[in-house]
């Protein structure tokens, strides 16, 4: 099995700003065969397009994707579910959101649903917790969701965040997959939350936490020994993230009170790789090389960038972070000498679309 490039969905323009037919052909355009499907994505086309049927959205995305040689990867994000106090709220997430879910990924014909770790955080009025760092509760809650996945066909694939409430390293998130032993229950590994808990700290002047180089090290250290089957590994997605100029505190134009700083930050100046003229400063090539030389990973690698510029409405905004991504994935092909990897100068779009966008060229 050789890598193949995939992108977020999201990464290519905010949603309510840039549609999601022409993020996907740019996608297309510029040699990405893969495609992480947000919901909001699909929600904005369905709204704008179809008076606001999911469903036919969902099976328009689908005819799409396959004239432009694209596989959906993923639908995400099945958010805020797992550790949740409210035990109401949890039994409405499976019994009335995930069927629908199931339904939607059907028709886009994927058959995996992906799952970042919990960051709800405290009530904003009493500040009570309102999940649970219980191991137990977070497993017996993600069973229930793969085991319900199994009789539907379903995988999910779950992500820890950097901000979120009780997981939030890599560490955490693979002894939840571990502890969850379900085979259509596995791990997405991101370098931006890898480096962005352990190594980054957008609060600090240094942009860095106190001992960056040495925890990182050492986190990198227990992937390798980790002893984890490269089959458990769903995808792994490859993002940087910005060195800010000032410390993201609450006179930071990038902060919104009530969200964790690293939030923040993520939602605004992450980068793709070896973009150091931008600012990129974490050490992404390590935890690459970890991704793949140690434990062997082959498969979708995504890049997911959430970035103040997603904001930009001007109509290149997509095709011009579909360049600075494929450069990004195919420069670190290059770098780790991936097998197999063909990098394409000049893509066209399908004829029977050549009415709605033309080839894109870009220069490696």
């Amino acid at each position: 099995m050789f890598n193949r490039p995939g992108i977020a969905s999201m990464s290519l323009g905010r949603p309510w700003i840039h549609d999601l037919p022409g993020k996907l052909m740019q996608a297309a355009a510029h040699g990405f065969e893969g495609i992480e499907l947000f919901f909001d994505d699909l929600d904005c086309y369905a709204q704008r397009t179809f008076n606001g049927d999911h469903m036919e959205a969902a099976r328009q995305t689908r005819r799409l994707c396959e004239r432009l040689g694209m596989t959906i990867i993923c639908l995400q994000p099945f958010s805020m579910y797992e550790g949740l106090i409210d035990r109401a709220e949890s039994d409405r997430l499976i019994n009335e959101k995930l069927p629908k879910w199931f339904t939607l990924a059907r028709a886009l014909g994927t058959d995996m649903i992906q799952v970042p770790s919990n960051f709800l955080g405290p009530d904003p009025t009493t500040g009570a917790p309102r999940t649970t760092g219980d191991r137990t509760v977070i497993v017996r809650d993600l069973q229930r969701l793969a085991d319900l996945g199994a009789g539907a066909g379903f995988r999910f694939v779950y992500e820890a965040l950097c901000w979120g409430d009780h997981v939030d390293t890599w560490e955490a998130s693979w002894e939840v997959v571990r502890d969850v032993d379900r085979p259509n229950f596995g791990l997405c590994l991101d370098s931006f939350n890898i480096a962005g808990r352990v190594y980054a700290d957008p609060a600090s002047p240094t942009g860095k936490t106190p001992n960056a180089a040495a925890d990182l090290a050492a986190s990198l250290q227990r992937l390798r020994t980790a002893n984890i089957d490269p089959a458990k590994i769903f995808y792994v997605q490859l993002v940087d993230g910005e060195r800010l100029t000032a410390p993201l505190n609450e006179e930071h134009p990038f902060h919104v009170a009530g969200q964790p700083v690293r939030m923040n930050w993520s939602r605004n100046a992450r980068l793709f790789p070896f973009e150091e003229n931008r600012g990129g400063y974490l050490p992404i090539l390590d935890i690459a090389r970890v991704f793949f030389e140690d434990l062997g990973f082959r498969g979708w690698v995504s890049l997911e960038l959430f970035s103040r510029t997603l904001a930009d409405p001007d109509p290149f905004t997509p095709a011009e972070h579909a360049r600075r991504g494929i450069e990004s994935y195919y420069k670190m092909g290059r770098v780790l000498q991936w097998d197999g990897q063909v990098e394409k100068n000049t893509v066209s779009i399908p004829e029977c679309l050549a009415e709605v966008t033309s080839p894109v060229q870009h220069h490696l």
